[in-house]
């Protein structure tokens, strides 16, 4: 651990190994993420590859946990006891099991409800936005926010104007819901529902929750990825920690 902080290198080293822009590094080092660097007498600044691993883990952690949490996670490397940070990893994998989770139901529905047959419609098979709501779950305001943002459109009675929701709207509202239970946006998942619509089947809801699979992937192995800088990082904070501890105070190493 000691090369880590004996070999000194430039803003644009830290940048090349860490495939980040020389500004990046700066910026990280001013918002906490990498420890603050020495200066030569000219100014300069002096890095260390403790700066490199800070830079790298943060670049892994970006893409798994987000820029925010990222940093959060890795100024607490610098700080904080190692239990601490490894609560704050903790936090993003158990957030990302549950987005696995959700996002398996949501294909096993999603592949059920789009294929449903509507045969034989009634007039009581249609449902007023109140009923719908309670069916799903939800308030009436987001069935109504669905409408205004195109995901799903009802029919309006004809006197009164009040939403009426047919069988296939019914379907697609319990299609949005899972995915949106599933952490779709709103603009990819209005693209989704045109499809759908021109195309019925489950076919194009499954290849969209196949990229979301995809994305989730992605971030676990960016997380993954992200182990072994941190590791690096709790470990000097850890060997910081205890050389602090066993270095007497100044009085007692100086007897009068």
């Amino acid at each position: 651990m000691k090369s880590l902080q004996s070999r000194q290198l430039r803003t644009v080293d830290v940048a090349r190994r860490a495939g980040c822009s020389v500004q990046q590094v700066r910026n990280l080092e001013r918002d906490g993420v990498l420890p603050p660097a020495t200066r030569t007498a000219t100014g300069y600044r002096i890095y260390t590859d403790a700066h490199v691993q800070s830079a790298i883990a943060y670049r892994d952690l970006a893409v798994g946990a987000g820029p925010v949490e990222a940093k959060r996670i890795v100024r607490s490397a610098h700080t904080c006891p190692a239990a601490t940070t490894l609560a704050l990893l903790d936090a993003v994998h158990a957030r990302l099991h549950a987005e696995r989770t959700e996002l398996a139901l949501a294909k096993q529905a999603a592949d059920v409800i789009s294929t449903e047959p509507i045969d034989g419609v009634q007039a009581s098979d249609w449902m007023s936005v109140s009923e719908l709501a309670v069916a799903l779950g939800i308030r009436p305001s987001t069935l109504r926010h669905w409408d205004t943002e195109g995901l799903v459109v009802p029919d309006r009675d004809t006197p009164t104007g009040a939403r009426r929701y047919s069988p296939s709207q019914v379907r697609d509202a319990r299609v949005v819901h899972q995915l949106r239970k599933a952490g779709y946006r709103i603009a990819p998942l209005r693209a989704v529902m045109t499809q759908l619509a021109r195309t019925p089947g489950s076919g194009d809801i499954g290849a969209a929750l196949a990229t979301r699979d995809q994305a989730t992937t992605a971030r676990s192995r960016a997380l993954l990825d992200a182990t072994a800088a941190l590791t690096v990082l709790l470990t000097l904070h850890d060997g910081a920690v205890s050389a602090r501890a066993k270095t007497p105070p100044p009085e007692s190493r100086n007897p009068p």
